[in-house]
């Protein structure tokens, strides 16, 4: 009979059940102590979709249930990927340790993040050379350490005896390549374990599989964005690493697609993208007020400061004695309000293929970009308050860097393992893209905004013949 005593379930509208164990003997540990754990608990305090949730007003899920559910898409990955990672590797641990150390880098992988995400990576934690994922691999190792060295089992396998979760294996998964040094503790680490981190920094993880999902069903974009079932049945491990047979390229082009849509018109969505303008200003001004410096040396303060905490405290910023501290205040309930000063007066967007020289052009800095628009205005709009976002998408592998080379294809007819961009398929998606904007005080000058921006971007390229 299977063991109902000490296991859990929870309820996903994604997923459906999703088991957990709930209780464990004395010198274990269950995942059920982790999930309840405040620093886990914490992450229902922020949105999962940073400031997305103020434009789509049902996208009101948070980190919390994602990370749940990316635990849940790691017990699948595990079962899919298990043997053949272990044909491939000799020296791989047990399953029970595998599917634990994918379940529970799942549920940490964001256990790092602040409030608004990824916009308080670049725009808080970037100043004390810190992001999220470096965050929560302080947390995991010196937090959470004890609690994972006592997990013993998932609610599909069990550690074998003399085998002990390592909280460091935890937080090598969930760090993206640096290069540098980190290259060095890259090739330090057993072959297995680099292999499994191809499942949070390839081109489709347990992370975004669980996201786009997530985020298209809760902001009404789509039920089923892409076929995950598909994309995880045609793939396996390879002595080259992650690799996805030919028949399932077209389930991940469709997941491709997918990811790129919802950042086109849900992360990237025009009035999202303005709040985040007005953001970027609110916390130039207010970062010595926000938190006491670098998280990690203030780890017990860092556990509460959420958005919930960071929103009630800047609301009240308007009753300081402080002048300035009030004119803080004063602008961040008009943020609040959603009284935003930026209105976008023109888009286009420029895309990017393996041989275009996307960094060296204008639109790889906004000062860049700010300066040659400014230039290619009318002499008397040049002088106009404006500002100018260049969002960035990249769409699949192609890149140089550390964290290249994660996926891979395996071809039937030629009975051989390739680079995933040998498929014509996937050879078709553009490398990456840039959504690029200007925002204006008002609409007066649209059309002369977007004149300028024409004669940046180029001719658009000729229409089809036909009404094919």
């Amino acid at each position: 009979m299977r063991d109902f005593h000490n296991e859990g379930l929870t309820h996903d509208p994604l997923h459906g059940y999703i088991p957990f164990t709930s209780r464990a003997g004395s010198q274990e540990t269950c995942e059920r102590q982790l999930i309840d754990h405040a620093w886990v608990q914490r992450l229902r305090q922020i949105h999962q979709l940073q400031t997305a949730w103020w434009v789509f007003p049902s996208a009101e899920h948070t980190r919390f249930q994602h990370v749940v559910g990316v635990m849940h898409v790691a017990s699948r990955a595990a079962a899919a990927l298990y043997d053949s990672l272990a044909e491939t590797c000799g020296d791989v641990p047990s399953r029970g340790y595998v599917e634990s150390l994918l379940r529970l880098a799942g549920l940490l992988h964001d256990v790092g993040h602040g409030p608004f995400g990824h916009f308080f990576d670049d725009h808080f934690l970037a100043r004390f050379g810190q992001t999220h994922e470096t965050v929560g691999g302080r947390i995991i190792r010196d937090e959470l350490g004890p609690c994972l060295r006592g997990i013993r089992a998932n609610p599909h396998s069990r550690l074998v005896d003399g085998e002990e979760l390592d909280p460091g294996h935890v937080a090598f998964l969930i760090t993206r390549p640096a290069g540098g040094d980190d290259g060095d503790a890259e090739r330090q680490s057993p072959p297995w374990l680099r292999f499994l981190r191809s499942l949070f920094c390839g081109l489709y993880t347990v992370d975004n599989m669980d996201f786009v999902l997530r985020d298209a069903y809760m902001s009404g974009f789509s039920s089923r964005a892409f076929d995950l079932d598909r994309l995880l049945h045609y793939s396996f491990f390879s002595d080259a690493g992650l690799t996805i047979h030919a028949r399932g390229v077209p389930a991940l082009a469709r997941f491709v697609a997918a990811r790129a849509e919802l950042f086109r018109s849900l992360y990237f969505h025009r009035t999202v993208r303005s709040i985040d303008l007005t953001l970027t200003d609110l916390f130039a001004d207010s970062g010595d007020h926000l938190f006491p410096g670098d998280p990690v040396e203030h780890l017990d303060e860092y556990q509460r400061l959420t958005e919930w905490s960071l929103l009630v405290d800047v609301a009240r910023w308007s009753e300081s004695p402080d002048e300035a501290k009030r004119r803080l205040g004063d602008r961040w309930r008009q943020l609040l309000g959603r009284q935003l000063r930026w209105r976008m007066a023109c888009e286009r967007t420029v895309f990017f293929d393996p041989f275009a020289s996307e960094e060296s052009s204008i639109f790889s800095r906004p000062e860049f970009f700010e300066a040659a628009l400014r230039e290619a205005l009318p002499k008397g709009l040049r002088s106009i308050a404006l500002r100018v976002d260049v969002a960035r998408h990249v769409n699949r592998p192609g890149t140089k860097g550390p964290a290249a080379g994660q996926n891979f294809l395996y071809d039937p007819a030629r009975g051989s393992v390739l680079p995933l961009t040998d498929s014509e398929l996937m050879r078709q998606i553009p490398l990456s893209y840039r959504i690029c904007r200007v925002y204006a005080e008002t609409h007066e000058h649209d059309a002369a905004l977007a004149a300028a921006l024409d004669r940046l971007v180029g001719p658009e390229s000729s229409d089809v013949a036909t009404n094919m």
